[in-house]
């Protein structure tokens, strides 16, 4: 039996790794290790809650304050013991973040085969978003898997010079995740602090969320000035914003917005609840890359509030790129909120990233590969 070591700090990694483990654990030939790095700890503890996750080593890792420098040396001196602890067959990551970097390298110098969960994202752009772009990149030249969304991302790999017999286009777990969870939702499954919430706004609302390190400063004034300008302008509209824990968020957040009667700054939302609020709102306001692929698949608008995207294909569809350009980002609200054809347009796009069985492809594909090599 493989044994796979599964490595992730985020929430949104946690999101996208859940059904990545319920996979392994059923397959016969692999054994799931899971091992956290909690570089955030509330948010993710409370995922890992949700989705029913126990990891087998937690390394506790965040601290207040801490800078990427720092959070990098601690993940990889952390994981060294865990490797020699479970010797793994191979180590999967997830995404851009600094774990997953950070846990990748660690895996290689160990000489542990990497997979790369949600690979051959690019802007192109190295500052955009950072670090995160700096971190898939470096990932990519780690793996010896790279576990692709859409056939975009692959040839974004080729073009690199990824062998192409090591890319595999799987769809999203993603979107395996908001399935799970939206058909709990529908099936009336959901906790009591959903329904508090749910019942809470019954107006129509615009969803926001916010937190990318490259806004911090001007970007995140500009863009609550944006979101001040649409809540003047439509005071029959309610705007939800959950604000994130970062004080670079939170102090622009609350200085610009607190005052106004429509708008709700509410403090960060579990994983239920957030998917039940972006089913329920209007469109989404964000800058985060997991709402870009989530939001389209609930059939409602997305307004990427950064200049660049690694998430391209839905921009002729359910996404649009506003920047922090308070203008711009008005102007597309308004569209959204006053052209019903419009709306219809973006909020009845194909959601190009998965049919919900990306984890079931990938545990195949592992599992190929060690039967192959008994």
């Amino acid at each position: 039996m493989a044994k796979i070591l599964v490595a992730f700090g985020t929430r949104p990694e946690a999101i996208k790794m859940a059904p990545v483990i319920q996979e392994l654990k059923k397959h016969p030939d692999l054994q799931p290790i899971v091992c956290i790095t909690a570089q955030h700890r509330e948010m993710l503890d409370q995922t890992l809650e949700l989705f029913g996750i126990t990891p087998d080593e937690d390394l506790d890792l965040m601290t207040p304050g801490q800078d990427l420098s720092s959070l990098s040396a601690r993940i990889l001196t952390g994981m060294a013991p865990i490797f020699e602890t479970h010797k793994p067959d191979a180590v999967l990551v997830q995404g851009d973040t600094t774990t997953t970097f950070c846990a990748a390298l660690s895996a290689f110098y160990h000489r542990i085969p990497v997979g790369h969960i949600e690979a051959g994202l690019r802007t192109g752009d190295l500052t955009a978003p950072f670090p995160e772009e700096g971190n898939r990149v470096l990932t990519t030249r780690l793996a010896s898997w790279h576990f692709t969304p859409t056939d975009s991302n692959r040839d974004a790999l080729l073009k690199e010079g990824v062998n192409s017999n090591a890319v595999y286009v799987t769809g999203n777990t993603v979107i395996d995740a908001l399935l799970w969870e939206t058909n709990r939702i529908n099936s009336g499954e959901y906790d009591t602090d959903t329904t508090i919430l749910l019942n809470r706004f019954e107006r129509p609302f615009i969803l926001v969320t916010g937190h990318r390190r490259e806004s911090f400063g001007q970007g995140f004034n500009d863009i609550c000035h944006a979101i001040k300008q649409i809540a003047g302008k439509h005071p029959d509209i309610d705007i939800v914003y959950p604000v994130h824990l970062n004080p670079n968020v939170q102090e622009p957040v609350n200085r610009i917005l607190k005052q106004a009667e429509n708008i709700h700054l509410i403090q960060p939302l579990g994983y239920e609840s957030f998917v039940a609020m972006m089913n329920k709102s209007l469109f989404v306001l964000t800058d985060s890359g997991g709402v870009q692929e989530e939001a389209p698949s609930l059939g409602k608008p997305v307004l990427v509030m950064r200049d660049k995207t690694e998430r391209n294909e839905a921009l002729t569809g359910g996404v649009r790129l506003v920047g922090t350009d308070p203008q711009k980002i008005v102007e597309e609200a308004e569209k959204l909120l006053t052209d019903s054809d419009h709306y219809e347009k973006m909020s009845t796009a194909l959601n190009p990233y998965g049919d919900g069985n990306a984890a079931k492809r990938i545990a195949t594909i592992l599992a190929e590969h060690f039967q192959h090599k008994q």
